[in-house]
């Protein structure tokens, strides 16, 4: 079985992986960050969300070379992108209250700079970009995007940062409160949508290289 280090440490994430390789019928062995003894920090200073993503996945392939693990990488850098507030939070997604603000703080200060805001200029992205570094083969890189709107109004506080004021286009409740079965089968997933375009192009790679 082929192993794949999937460069986070957010459990959340790893099982949202492991339930879209299963729902394609991949048989992979997943591994976290946590799992190969992964504790470093990385300096994750790109001004873009595929600059992150590869910066990530660099310091994951230089700790696995220097341990001996022989693995596949997959990493990724997600961020909500928001026009009335000119893209941010973007890259500072995570952190947009501060480098150790809690969820609701981010939150807070989201909803605090789009007082005002009305109709379309709600609207808003979130943004995933995949960097997945083979043992064999050839760099792949994919962005997955999720058209919505950001609610005036805080749903149930779970999921990632800004989830729970986040409602995508086609659905009434925000991120936080979709299941994860339905977001593996919808389209509200930006992962899950970045992730459908790397099966494309690594199957593209396969047979062009046969």
């Amino acid at each position: 079985m082929k192993k794949l280090v999937f460069g986070t440490s957010n459990a959340k994430k790893v099982e949202e992986l492991k339930t879209l390789l299963s729902l394609y019928g991949l048989d992979m062995d997943v591994v976290s960050l946590k799992d190969i003894g992964f504790d470093e920090e990385i300096d994750e200073n790109g001004t873009t969300l595929e600059e992150n993503s590869l910066i990530k996945a660099n310091a994951v392939k230089s700790f696995c070379d220097r341990k001996g693990i022989k693995a596949d990488i997959l990493t990724d850098d997600a961020g909500l992108c928001v026009g009335y507030l000119n893209g941010e939070p973007g890259v500072r997604t995570g952190r947009y209250a501060g480098d150790k603000a809690k969820q609701e703080e981010n939150i807070a200060k989201l909803l605090g700079n789009m007082e005002g805001a009305k109709g379309d200029e709600r609207s808003a992205t979130h943004e995933c970009v995949l960097t997945y570094l083979p043992v064999k083969g050839r760099k792949i890189v994919t962005k997955g995007v999720t058209k919505g709107i950001i609610s005036e109004n805080i749903g149930t506080l779970a999921g990632q940062t800004f989830w729970p004021v986040f409602i995508p286009d086609g659905s009434r409740v925000p991120l936080s409160e979709i299941s994860k079965e339905e977001l593996a089968k919808s389209n509200f997933s930006y992962r899950k949508n970045a992730f459908i375009e790397l099966l494309t192009k690594m199957k593209e790679l396969e047979d062009i290289e046969r």
